[in-house]
């Protein structure tokens, strides 16, 4: 069943870059050439192609699921169109071009996914055409026929990913749409797998679609991230009900349910073959986490045996469990180390400065370790792409943090028990070797394993095994300096860290502790404290561990210090006795506030492990307008500034915070934005969703560029692509550059009429110089042309102290992007360096826009691309706006390019000046937004490695020379007359469009003749003067010549066609026989000799002619000799007249 996306009636998710890097990824898999590879990739959706999956697929790929299947909103749109309707597609992609048959209903849909497709050929009727379902299916399969009729190879995505069917070139034969093209007339007229070969793409089109793209990874942080979340908030919401005695009795069963159900159910529809152990979800207690443990499990067969009571050494309670949550559908996975104890013990008032060593404590730093290794390796991996080199820099990591952990003992056993694994994972949760080119773009998971972790402090039996690992995207993209070189600029994320790297839940004796500190808000003044100021109310506590989360708990203030109290820390107590500075910071009244403390090394043993981090400090959180906040000014504030309080409170602004504390204050902010109204406070959820994470849009525009392709950026462009206070560059000045304003349209657009109204209006501005192509140029454009225009206009302009402006004219079909690559990149660097362009501007004429139906000509979009033009002119029906092929040219252009600015300007006449600054523009080409569309859309344009590619059908353009004139009348009559001899699809012999210079009987000017045959329009007016630099359609050989684009055309048929347009040469006249004479010619002869004498026998009584006999006639008896008297004499004259015209010998209209 299709289904069709749409928010508020408007169309989501639709990212035009994304769209056409998506279809150059599928067309780079024809352009090897080659028996082995398909001349085009076919996709008929719904009954046409007997709902094939694999199309469906397809199509779900390009269009973003558009075509997707089970869509919530899917019964709202079909109470606007029948399903039928919807699926009513057939999609052919060629190695440069792409056919797409669709209907009027559904073409409102496709269109932005598809307008900015490069030589899109669109098969649409218009919906009064439609009407007619004979004509409309008649449609369809000639439009089909149309499109494969230059293909010998032609591929089928017939599997679907997870439902491999075995391919049948007879089962495709069986598809509706594949038998309509064996009918006669309409359709091929021959079984189509007798014509065409098929081959099956499935397998190749999984791994495009398994490449991560802005979009899928929108869908993965949006959807599966989210979900991947819910899981992790399942388990500590189960755990959160458990007190620290029913603790004791959970089994790994029921610890790993929420992961196990989720794992287990995905798999059931994901059809995943893999059955890695690394790919499986596991929770296990304390000393049954070893490596023999961690090889033999399964998560089919949980363990209820093993409980927290008796899975720790020796069969006492456990110190830690370690667990792993995987998506059964996607690439996500992460494993944690969680412990059951704290590692801290509040500080009462003793002089105890020793942390103890317990057995939670050194796995937790073990645990850290692990940590800090995972994080160096997936940093070193983003820079090197070497999973080698990120395996030594981890493993080094690792030992290193373990001596500044003051455990050197552990560093040889555990040396050869740590293991460091990057894995990349598909979006089918496949795993794929890294050395393949498909993981570049795919998700990576990055682990760390300590095995069989022995305790050494006690000599006693091994503790378990602890692991980290995390899921991460990296990105990478190719810099070119000044200078020429390249190189690499990595960035990377981690999707999963908002799954809490440090988790704990108390244990009796910690309770006991806890309620202990807790006891010093209800005692007097002789607590170490002081005086308590404020009730418990709530706040976050956080630090710049890599351990640690914000985390929620209630804060009371004390005069002397302050109480923190956390349902998994315990509680928390600060004397100013640790405290070396204490800044407050209070941004308004909207925002946090943050109370940063910067602690001494006397205050660890007293302090939770997760919260220890290099900097001593931790940052409290109050949130705005909250009892806590309020307090704080009312009944802290005042103490803690107090010098007799021995605090000694700074009250800072932001530039006084260093930049660790800046980034703290940043992260808590964000927390506070995302859980305020209307989305609700998460109780029991995760800290923070990964959307909220301050680092995510730095990267997100990264990766948008990094996986469009590899080709480079220039240096000179990055603060426009990433506008951060770092890298925003001031807008370069055009300096001494010539400034190009390139005007670009179909023939019949009026752009040559628009060329010459701005070049009148600013004549008086500076010097205008208006490049044109040359008539010779027929067939194509000519980069090398314009570039040796370009060092010649150069040279002509050395030490003329005057700086001109260049006007650009386009040729015909031209794709405006090779103009723009021909301008920017002139293989002359001193000449590149010279020029600049300003503005480019696109003329559109909707009535000479069509070929037919809504079959657009060659390059009407690309002429109007998003990122290189920046103003659209429309110089046709500008008087009649809600004209429907008005209105329709207007929505094919604003989805191709939403951001151009619309004129109106008829026949090319511009009204206003702001219309006139647009067009001239100086800057409108290098805005950031123009820039950055650029980069996205057309990879490699930077450097003119653009390939712009041609459609399947090509019009072509014959230059016809001449030196004799024509007759105006004949001339004008025949170039109206084209419009009606028309034909339809192939279009073979058309003429569209008649240009040049010609000569009239009537005078002796020459006229400059524009004729579009499509709407009926034709121009003859005097030919206007030609400056010196500017080439144009000037022929030296010949004084007239036309120039005739069209379909097919030859140049024999172009020459008889003109030779009508001339004076006739008088034709000779037949000689006159009895049977061509006429009867008024009969009449004249006997009128002239009635009279004559009259043989014997004969009278004439005045009506008659009589005989003897009495017999009456109406003509005279010698009437046949008459006759052949006078066609004696005429055929005299006759041969006269023939001979003095062969004798005058009139030329031929193409004679030298």
């Amino acid at each position: 069943m299709a289904g069709i996306r749409r928010v508020n009636g408007k169309y989501s998710g639709v990212n035009t870059a994304v769209s056409c890097c998506r279809l150059r990824q599928i067309q780079s898999m024809l352009l090897d050439g080659g028996i082995a590879n398909p001349d085009g990739i076919l996709c008929s959706l719904g009954i046409d192609s007997r709902y094939n999956e694999g199309c469906t697929e397809l199509a779900k790929y390009l269009f973003f699921g558009l075509y997707g299947r089970n869509l919530p909103n899917l019964e709202s749109v079909l109470d606007e169109f029948t399903e039928e309707m919807l699926d009513d597609v057939i999609l052919l992609i060629k190695p440069e071009c792409v056919h797409l048959y669709c209907n009027p209903m559904n073409f409102s849909y496709l269109l932005p996914y598809v307008s900015h497709w490069r030589n899109l050929h669109l098969y649409c009727m218009t919906e009064a055409e439609y009407e007619d379902e004979e004509a409309a299916e008649e449609f369809k399969i000639s439009s089909f026929v149309t499109m494969v009729q230059d293909c010998h190879r032609i591929g089928v995505p017939y599997s679907a990913i997870g439902h491999i069917q075995k391919f049948d070139m007879f089962m495709v034969e069986k598809w509706p749409l594949i038998q309509a093209f064996a009918l006669e007339g309409i359709g091929g007229g021959s079984f189509f797998t007798m014509k065409y070969k098929l081959m099956d793409m499935s397998e190749r089109l999984w791994q495009v679609y398994n490449r991560l793209d802005p979009v899928s990874l929108d869908h993965l942080l949006t959807e599966d991230l989210i979900n991947f979340e819910k899981q992790w908030n399942s388990f500590f919401a189960s755990m959160d009900l458990e007190s620290h005695l029913s603790i004791l009795e959970l089994s790994e069963a029921q610890a790993g349910e929420a992961f196990r159900t989720y794992y287990s159910h995905g798999l059931i529809s994901s059809n995943i073959t893999d059955k890695s152990k690394d790919r499986q979800p596991f929770v296990l207690f304390g000393s049954h986490s070893w490596s023999e443990d961690l090889e033999s499990y399964s998560f089919n067969f949980p363990s209820e045996s093993h409980q927290v009571r008796n899975t720790g050494p020796r069969a006492s309670t456990a110190r830690h469990m370690i667990l792993q949550c995987v998506a059964p559908k996607g690439p996500l996975s992460c494993s944690r180390t969680y412990f059951f104890g704290t590692t801290h013990n509040p500080y009462l008032g003793n002089e105890n400065t020793k942390q103890k060593k317990t057995e939670v404590l050194l796995l937790s730093q073990i645990y850290s370790a692990a940590v800090q290794a995972v994080l160096s390796g997936i940093k070193c991996y983003s820079c090197t792409s070497s999973d080698t080199k990120a395996k030594d820099v981890a493993e080094n990591t690792f030992l290193m943090t373990l001596d500044s952990l003051n455990l050197s003992q552990y560093r040889s056993l555990l040396r050869s028990r740590c293991e460091f694994n990057i894995q990349a994972v598909n979006k089918q949760g496949r795993i794929v070797p890294l050395t393949d080119e498909e993981s570049r773009y795919v998700v990576k998971n990055a682990s760390m394993v300590v095995h069989d972790i022995p305790d050494l402090q006690r000599d006693g039996p091994a503790l378990g095994s602890v692991t980290f690992s995390e899921s991460f995207l990296e990105s990478s993209i190719n810099i070119q300096q000044k200078d020429g070189t390249v190189s690499s600029d990595s960035c990377y994320t981690i999707l999963t860290t908002t799954v809490p790297r440090y988790a704990c839940w108390l244990m009796e004796s910690d309770v006991k502790q806890s309620e202990q500190a807790q006891h010093l808000s209800k005692k007097g003044e002789g607590t170490c404290l002081g005086t308590a100021l404020t009730v418990a109310d709530a706040a976050y506590v956080f630090s710049n561990s890599q351990l640690s989360t914000p985390e929620e708990g209630k804060i009371i203030f004390f005069s002397r210090g302050l109480l923190f109290v956390h349902s998994q820390y315990g509680s928390l107590t600060i004397s100013k006795d640790h405290i070396r500075a204490i800044k407050f910071y209070d941004p308004d009244s909207s925002a946090v506030a943050s109370l940063f403390m910067e602690y001494e090394s006397t205050l660890l043993p007293h302090l939770p492990f997760p919260l220890h981090s290099s900097d001593q400090c931790l940052v409290f959180a109050l949130q705005p307008r909250s009892k806590s906040h309020r307090a704080f000014y009312s009944k802290v504030l005042s103490v803690w500034q107090n010098p007799e309080s021995g605090i000694a409170l700074q009250l800072v602004d932001k530039e006084q915070l260093i930049w660790n504390q800046r980034n703290m204050h940043t992260r808590l902010q964000k927390l506070h934005d995302s859980q305020e109204p209307p989305v609700a406070k998460r109780r029991g959820s995760l800290k923070m969703s990964y959307s909220q994470l301050p680092e995510q849009d730095m990267f997100l525009q990264h990766f948008s560029l990094s996986s469009i392709g590899q080709e480079p950026i220039l240096s000179d462009h990055l603060g426009a692509l990433f506008p951060s206070a770092e890298l925003r560059n001031p807008v370069n000045s055009q300096g001494d550059k010539v400034v190009v304003t390139i005007i670009t349209g179909l023939p019949g657009s009026h752009k040559k009429r628009l060329c010459n109204f701005l070049v009148q209006l600013n004549k008086d501005c500076g010097r205008w110089v208006v490049y044109t192509p040359e008539a010779d140029s027929c067939n194509s454009f000519s980069a090398s042309h314009l570039q040796q225009f370009l060092s010649s206009f150069l040279e002509s302009q050395r030490g003329s102290g005057v700086k001109p402006r260049l006007l650009v004219l386009t040729p015909g079909y031209t794709d405006v992007l090779d103009v723009v690559q021909a301008v920017l990149f002139h293989p002359d660097p001193v000449v590149q360096a010279c020029f600049t362009i300003g503005a480019v501007a696109a003329c559109v004429d909707p009535l000479a826009s069509f070929m037919e139906h809504r079959f657009s000509f060659p390059k009407l979009l690309e002429q109007c691309s998003q990122g290189i033009v920046s103003t659209v002119v429309f110089t046709g029906l500008t008087a009649e706006q809600k004209h429907p092929l008005m209105q329709h040219v207007q929505q094919l252009v604003r989805s191709a390019n939403p951001t151009a600015a619309f004129i109106l300007a008829e026949r090319g006449a511009v009204t206003r000046n702001e219309d006139v600054n647009l067009l001239l523009s100086e800057n409108n080409f290098n805005e950031p937004q123009m820039l950055r569309a650029r980069y996205v859309l057309y990879p490699g344009w930077c450097k003119g490695r653009f390939f712009s590619g041609s459609g399947s059908l090509i019009l072509t353009q014959r230059c016809v020379a001449f030196n004799r004139p024509l007759e105006r009348p004949l001339f004008v009559a025949r170039c109206k007359a084209l419009k009606s001899s028309i034909r339809p699809s192939p279009f073979q012999g058309n003429v569209y469009n008649i240009l040049g210079k010609i000569r009239f009987t009537d005078s002796d000017k020459i006229m400059e003749v524009n004729c579009n045959t499509v709407s009926g329009k034709l121009s003859i007016v005097p030919e206007q003067s030609v400056d010196p630099l500017t080439p144009g359609l000037q022929k030296n050989n010949s004084s007239c010549f036309l120039v005739f684009d069209g379909v097919g055309l030859t140049e024999d048929g172009l020459k008889d066609w003109l030779r009508l347009c001339a004076k006739q040469t008088q034709p000779k006249k037949p000689k006159k026989t009895t049977n061509t004479l006429s009867s008024q010619e009969i009449k004249n002869i006997h009128l002239t000799r009635h009279l004559d004498p009259l043989p014997p026998g004969y009278f004439y009584n005045g009506y008659h002619y009589v005989n003897i006999f009495g017999e009456k006639r109406n003509c005279h008896p010698n009437m046949d000799e008459f006759i052949k008297e006078y066609i004696a004499e005429a055929n005299r004259e006759i041969e006269l007249f023939n001979h003095q015209l062969e004798l005058q010998g009139q030329p031929d209209l193409f004679d030298p």
